[in-house]
C-alpha cells in the first residue's frame, strides 16, 4: 500500500512530532489552517474515514479520542475543534482514518 500517513507512522517519511505511543501518532499538518493544526493518526492504515470505522477498529478510535485531550494540553490549547473528513468532497485528501485538531485566534462559526 502506497499510503503517506503509513509513511509517516512508519518514519519513513519526517514528521513534526507533537505525540507518540504505540497506537497513534500526532503531528503538525504540513499545510496549517489555524493558529495551531495537528493531525492524530493511527498507526496501523485501519480505515480510509469515518465511514469506516465498525467494530474491529472502534476501540482505537476511542483510544485516540482519550488521548486527544492530553495532545491538546501538549499543544497549549484549552478550547479546539475536532475535524474528520469523510470523502474528496468534504475535503478529504489521504485516504487513512485521521482527525485533526484546529486552534487558535476565535475559530468561532468558521468552517476549514
Amino acid at each position: 500500500m502506497d499510503c503517506l500517513f503509513c509513511k509517516i507512522a512508519a518514519n519513513e517519511i519526517p514528521s513534526k512530532k507533537i505525540y507518540e505511543d504505540e497506537m497513534i501518532l500526532a503531528y503538525h499538518d504540513i499545510a496549517p489552517q489555524s493558529d495551531v493544526h495537528a493531525l492524530v493518526i493511527p498507526k496501523e492504515h485501519i480505515a480510509s474515514s469515518a465511514n469506516d470505522i465498525n467494530s474491529s477498529n472502534s476501540s482505537v478510535i476511542a483510544y485516540i479520542f482519550e488521548k486527544i485531550p492530553e495532545i491538546a494540553k501538549i499543544l497549549g490549547v484549552d478550547s479546539y475543534r475536532i475535524i474528520n473528513n469523510c470523502g474528496e468532497k468534504a475535503g478529504q485528501t489521504v485516504k487513512h482514518l485521521h482527525f485533526h485538531i484546529l486552534s487558535g485566534d476565535n475559530l468561532g462559526e468558521r468552517l476549514v
